[in-house]
This record gives C-alpha cells, sequence and structure tokens, in this order.
C-alpha cells in the first residue's frame, strides 16, 4: 500500500517525477489517497486509455466498496459523469442536444468581448501587477458558463466558494456544507426558471425531450446543472492558468508562439498534455475482476486513472518532460478518453485558446513576478491548478 499522502506537498506541486517513477515500476499500483481512501491507481498512457474504454470499470457508486467523501444521497451526483449505460448515454444524448459544437461556436464573439473586457480591466492597475488567476482565468470560463446556463452574476463568488471545496475539499464538515448548498441553490435555481423560463441552458435542459418524450428528472436536472456549471469552468480556469504560466518559465517556446501566431491551436494542446487541468480521472469501481499489468482489481474495487501520468509517458511522447508547443501532441487524454470524454472539450478549447491570443497581444512584455509570494497548488488528486498566479508587465 502506498501512501500518496506521504509525499507531502512535493508531490501536490509537481507530481509527475512521482508518476514516473510509478510508471517504471508498472501500471497498476494500491494507494491510500490524501484523505484516506484505498484505491487501485492506473499509470501509463496506454494502461490510462485502456482503463478509461474498459466497459468493466464502471462509474456507478451503488456497487462500490467506498464511501463518498460527500455521500451518496446528494442529487448533485445524479449526473452522466456518475452513470454507466444506458443511463449515462440516455443523459448525454438530452444534454448533447443542447451542447453542440455550432453553439459552441456561436459564442465565440462573446468570449471575446468578455476577454477584452477582463484584460481592460487587469491592464489598468497602476502597479502593472495582477493575479492571473482572478483578472482572467477564473472569471472568463465562469462567467461564460453562468451565462450560458442562466445563472444570475451576483450568485458567482458563492458558486465559485462552493464548487471549489467541492472539488478539492479541505475536511469533510466544509465539503458537506458545500454541497447542501449548492443543491439548495440549483433547486431553487431550476423551480424558478421552470416557471419564468429565461435565454439560456438550463431553462431549455428543463424542457428540452427526445423523439420519445423523455425529459430530465428533477434530480436529474439538479446533477446536470452541478456537472455543466463546475467541468465548465473548473477546468478551464486551470487550462489557462496553467498553460500560461509553463510558457513564461519556457521563454524560447513562449518566443516561437510570438513569432508564429499559427501555432495557438497547437499551443493549446500542448499545455493540454504538459500540465493538463485534472490529475486524475474521477471515480471508477471494477463490476468484475479486471487485469491490468498481470494483477487483478477484485469485484466492487476503487479505480483512479491518472491522467497526468499518461500525458507524460515517455512511451507515447518523446521528451515527454520538455514543454514544446511545436510536437505533435495528440493522443493525451487531458479531456479523458472513451463515453466519458469531457462532452465541453470545445468550449474549453475555445475559451482557451482566446485567452490565450488576446493576453500575448495585449502584454508584449507579460512575465512571471517573482517578488510575490511562490503560488501554491490546490490539494486532493482530482484538479490540477494553482491557487494564485501573479504576473507582471511593462506599460
Amino acid at each position: 500500500m502506498l501512501d500518496l499522502a506521504a509525499y507531502g506537498e512535493d508531490f501536490v506541486a509537481d507530481p509527475y517525477p512521482y508518476y514516473a517513477k510509478l510508471r517504471a515500476q508498472g501500471p497498476l499500483h494500491r494507494v491510500r489517497t490524501p484523505h484516506g481512501q484505498e484505491a487501485w491507481l492506473v499509470v501509463g498512457h496506454e494502461a490510462v486509455r485502456s482503463a478509461l474504454a474498459d466497459p468493466r470499470l464502471g462509474k456507478d457508486w451503488s456497487s462500490a466498496n467506498l464511501q463518498r467523501v460527500v455521500g451518496d444521497d446528494a442529487p448533485l451526483f445524479t449526473n452522466m459523469l456518475d452513470a454507466d449505460p444506458p443511463h449515462h448515454t440516455r443523459l448525454r444524448k438530452l444534454v448533447a442536444k443542447e451542447f453542440t459544437s455550432r453553439r459552441v461556436e456561436a459564442l465565440r464573439p462573446r468570449v471575446q468581448h468578455i476577454t477584452d473586457e477582463l484584460l481592460d480591466a487587469m491592464l489598468a492597475a497602476p502597479d502593472r501587477r495582477a493575479d492571473l488567476i482572478e483578472a482572467l482565468a477564473f472569471p472568463l470560463p465562469m462567467t461564460v458558463i453562468c451565462e450560458l446556463l442562466g445563472v444570475p452574476s451576483m450568485d458567482r463568488d458563492a458558486f465559485r466558494a462552493w464548487s471549489q471545496e467541492i472539488v478539492s475539499p479541505t475536511g469533510q464538515e466544509a465539503v458537506q456544507s458545500a454541497v447542501l448548498a449548492m443543491s439548495e441553490y440549483l433547486t431553487a435555481l431550476i423551480e424558478r426558471q421552470r416557471h419564468e423560463p429565461v435565454d439560456g441552458l438550463l431553462s431549455a435542459l428543463i424542457q428540452t425531450s427526445d423523439e420519445d418524450g423523455d425529459r430530465l428528472s428533477h434530480a436529474e436536472l439538479i446533477g446536470t446543472a452541478f456537472l455543466l456549471l463546475v467541468a465548465g469552468h473548473e477546468t478551464t480556469v486551470s487550462l489557462i492558468s496553467n498553460g500560461v504560466r509553463a510558457l513564461l518559465e519556457h521563454p524560447a517556446q513562449l518566443a516561437a508562439l510570438r513569432a508564429d501566431g499559427g501555432l495557438l491551436d497547437n499551443a493549446v494542446e500542448e499545455m493540454l498534455r504538459y500540465d493538463g487541468p485534472v490529475e486524475t480521472a474521477t471515480w471508477r469501481f471494477a463490476a468484475e475482476p479486471v487485469e491490468v499489468g498481470g494483477t487483478v482489481i477484485p469485484t466492487g474495487s476503487p479505480v483512479l486513472v491518472s491522467l497526468a501520468s499518461a500525458s507524460r509517458d515517455p512511451e507515447r511522447f518523446d521528451g515527454a518532460d520538455d514543454f514544446d508547443i511545436t510536437r505533435d501532441p495528440r493522443g493525451h487524454v487531458a479531456f479523458g478518453h472513451g463515453i466519458h470524454f469531457c462532452l465541453g472539450a470545445p468550449l474549453a478549447r475555445l475559451e482557451g485558446r482566446i485567452a490565450l491570443r488576446s493576453l500575448l497581444d495585449r502584454c508584449p512584455d507579460l512575465a512571471l513576478d517573482t517578488t510575490a509570494a511562490t503560488p501554491t497548488w490546490r490539494p486532493g488528486l482530482l484538479m490540477r491548478g494553482m491557487h494564485h498566479l501573479p504576473i507582471l508587465w511593462d506599460a
């Protein structure tokens, strides 16, 4: 049994050397998480992709030999991410009808406008310093997804606090309180929009049905709203902040991107590969005995799949620990793989590309603020991101 908590803050700040050692020992390891849960951890690109696509590793908690940190009865978790086929298929079908690539592309002008407004405010700082996360990386995706779903702007700070506690728990009491508060908030919001629809995705989901008249239940609406709101901003916050940090720490790569704007899309993919926003995929459970690397995972056992280890695997990517925006990063698993591949990946990519291009265009002398406190990393195995990213620029 490997106790991941014993690795301390070094593992939280830079888990990649630890994953490299685990990969060298094999693709499967028995671990204890920082929250004290025992699980099987899958590492390495080939093993990770296989695990993510293996139907025997399901998402339904009812068959798991594991207690949720936040309990099993919260309607927040009645969503497609915690469901297996055919239930997952049904939920994703209903949601995907209102979350198409055409709808995402139609958001481009609005995403650009929000980005421009946020950068206007940031660049007005007289000391030419800012926290990139507070100034851009958080408010951009949060504003976009809240507008898309019809969440009032006045409620977004509270929602952010609940979301961060749920995905990066600081304690049992705090996370239970956040789950309860968010459940109550989303229940009230859905009821309000049921009676007074607005122009947004949540009202559309309340009304949507398939050709057979199937609709989302009340609990499914709460769970789907929670999933879209949290996944719709948490990953993009870290995509932008982790990616900008990587660029600023690799001046040759930053110079290459400034010299050739055609590298933008590839640069965003390399950011996702090199230091992606999700370190470990959400829990899976063995519906039957599953063999990985010669070891059998028993039925009902919880399984964690390390996306971070897969994207830094030298068996798949030459010079995997090098940040290189000219490489071919295809095959990274930052958005998952298989039937649970992130539905919001096109929106995250759109926001990341617009944010990065706009930031670099308007800040030709952008740099890390080395006079500020060293950035600290969020706890837990799910999200890979910093609390703050201090930056500076010349006038």
